[in-house]
């Protein structure tokens, strides 16, 4: 099995389970706790992938100029800074820390 065949078929699992989602009735989707739930998966899988790639590198965590970069977007967050300024803060940080040699 190659490379192909392995993108090939989970292309094929992600339309099938994006088709099989029509078949939800409709007033199951309008319960709370549903309702809930499918608001907190999408920030969940958001946050884990924040994580990923803050920290991760390869198969090992890596403590590394992103991480400040990160605590200061967060913070620049908390503190209501437009989004713009949050990017271009995170990043001027992530660069002079690297500039210092951190890697």
């Amino acid at each position: 099995m190659t490379l192909w065949h392995i993108v090939l078929a989970a292309s094929i699992i992600c339309a099938a389970l994006k088709l099989a989602g029509y078949a939800i009735p409709p007033q199951l989707l309008e319960k709370p706790v549903v309702s809930r739930v499918v608001d907190l998966t999408t920030v969940a899988m958001l946050s884990a992938l924040i994580v990923v790639q803050a920290l991760g590198d390869a198969q090992s965590i890596v403590i590394d100029a992103r991480l400040p970069a990160l605590g200061v977007a967060a913070l620049l967050l908390v503190l209501r800074a437009p989004f713009l300024v949050v990017v271009v803060a995170a990043a001027v940080v992530a660069a002079l820390l690297r500039l210092a040699g951190m890697p």
